[in-house]
């Protein structure tokens, strides 16, 4: 039977469904090749002082911010990102790689005291290391990886998504334009199950980065498993956030709208399971509704947007199929008219815990307001969803606020904030929001091998 897979991929913009590139899809021939040119550039790289390491990374961090703008325009056509978060995606990439930089000459093993002789540590390298990258933020989570892998002395073999190649591809340029070694990152635009199972599969890549859906992040894991590869799984989220009723709940309300219509909604920390204490639900949705319809949806080129469109038309159908025109909704906002994959702001109300809406990840703009009762009744609700990667709680007591941040399993939790991802600080989920961390003080060991040494000092023996 013939092969069914594209031999390209055909890149729209998501405002306005105008083909903007045509980009070559990567066949497993070509993946082959990638990391067999990929093995022989981590070697010199890995032999690299680590001052020159640092070096050249910094370098890397300024020529990413000398082309942030360029970057930040292309992350609006190809994604639809309102032009103000582009930037920020822009100059979270140079950070990271500056912050990563930093981490080169401080990438220290141990001395372990031992009896008869001294006992040193390494962290060495792993190899090649696969990055496969969402849709739903393309330019910065090529960052999280990429940045820690290349300062811990290994290769980069990145896979971006069919609909949003473009930033990863000129990214992979300013790498050689800042003077990165060839072949040490390599972008390989092309499909899952053709290009990313390669990448996966094959026996030179020691560890996978999988950001995506928990579906498919179960599919990649058992296939790592098959060769004992390491792997990093950023899955998917319904994350809660939680209203006590000695909150500011003014505050609260007002910050509500951005915490689950970010990025459209289709971010895995959104906040879309809104959890409001019974007492002050009603003064909340008073607040609430009018705080979500001030939003402004719109061009994403525009600085003054803060809501754009969803990725494809696709991802419409799906937000659509979680939304039945009958559910119950105190909002139901508006969209531009014309092209584009533009879906409405909704918040939906009344329907009861378990339905599919308040438990599935719908990855669009639309949230659910659940009223609890008490502190426990508030911790359950959270709990009550397969997922765990991020959520928040308002409230004046500090004491609930550790007793209640420490009940929610969920691996970012934010008291009377939003903000889940600071390059500086761990990122990752429980449950099936995936396993291990990203990002943090600790990001270049996560792209190591410790390695023990014992070196013995008893005296030789005539």
């Amino acid at each position: 039977m013939p092969d069914q897979h594209p031999t390209e991929h055909l890149v729209l913009n998501p405002a306005t469904e105008e083909l903007i590139a045509t980009v070559p899809a990567t066949s497993p021939q070509e993946v082959d090749a990638a990391v067999a040119r990929a093995v022989r550039a981590q070697a010199a790289w890995a032999a690299t002082a680590p001052a020159d390491r640092a070096r050249l990374l910094r370098r890397f961090a300024a020529v990413v911010d000398q082309h942030r703008e360029e970057l930040a325009a292309l992350e609006v056509r190809e994604a639809g990102h309102p032009i103000g978060n582009a930037r920020w995606e822009a100059g979270n990439v140079r950070d990271l790689l500056e912050y990563a930089a930093g981490g080169v000459e401080r990438l220290n093993g141990a001395q372990i005291p031992v009896p008869g002789g001294l006992n040193v540590t390494f962290h060495e390298p792993l190899g090649v290391v696969g990055v496969i990258v969402p849709w739903n933020f393309p330019l910065p989570i090529a960052g999280w990886a990429t940045a820690p892998a290349l300062a811990a002395g290994n290769a980069v073999v990145l896979k971006p998504a069919e609909t949003t190649p473009l930033t990863a591809l000129r990214l992979a340029e300013l790498a050689l334009e800042s003077g990165l070694p060839e072949h040490l990152f390599q972008v390989l635009p092309g499909a899952g199950p053709v290009a990313g199972a390669a990448l996966v599969d094959h026996p030179d890549v020691a560890k996978i980065v999988f950001t995506g859906s928990t579906t498919v992040g179960k599919q990649v894991m058992a296939r790592c498993a098959a060769q004992v590869k390491r792997v990093t799984l950023e899955l998917g989220g319904k994350s809660p956030n939680i209203v006590f009723a000695d909150a500011d709940i003014e505050a609260a309300a007002l910050a509500a709208p951005m915490a689950f219509l970010d990025n459209t909604g289709q971010d895995c920390c959104a906040r879309t399971r809104i959890l409001v204490q019974r007492s002050v639900y009603e003064r909340f949705m008073e607040l609430l509704v009018p705080a979500v319809l001030g939003v402004t949806v719109g061009d994403p080129a525009d600085p003054a947007t803060a809501v754009g469109p969803l990725i494809s038309a696709a991802q419409r159908e799906r937000v659509r199929s979680h939304v039945p025109e009958d559910a119950p909704a105190a909002i139901r906002g508006e969209v531009p008219s014309g092209k584009g994959f533009w879906y409405p702001a909704t918040v939906l109300t009344g329907l009861a815990p378990d339905a599919p809406a308040v438990t599935e990840e719908i990855f669009g703009p639309v949230a659910v307001v659940l009223p609890f009762e008490d502190e426990a009744d508030a911790v359950r609700l959270a709990n009550a969803t397969s997922y765990g990667l991020a959520g928040s709680l308002w409230t004046r007591d500090v004491g609930r606020a550790i007793r209640v941040s420490r009940a929610v399993a969920a691996g970012n939790l934010s008291v009377n904030s939003h903000s889940s991802v600071r390059y500086w600080t761990p990122f990752g989920g429980f449950k099936g929001s995936g396993l291990g961390r990203e990002l943090g003080p600790d990001a270049l060991t996560a792209f190591t091998e410790t390695k023990n040494v014992f070196i013995s000092t008893e005296e030789s023996r005539p």
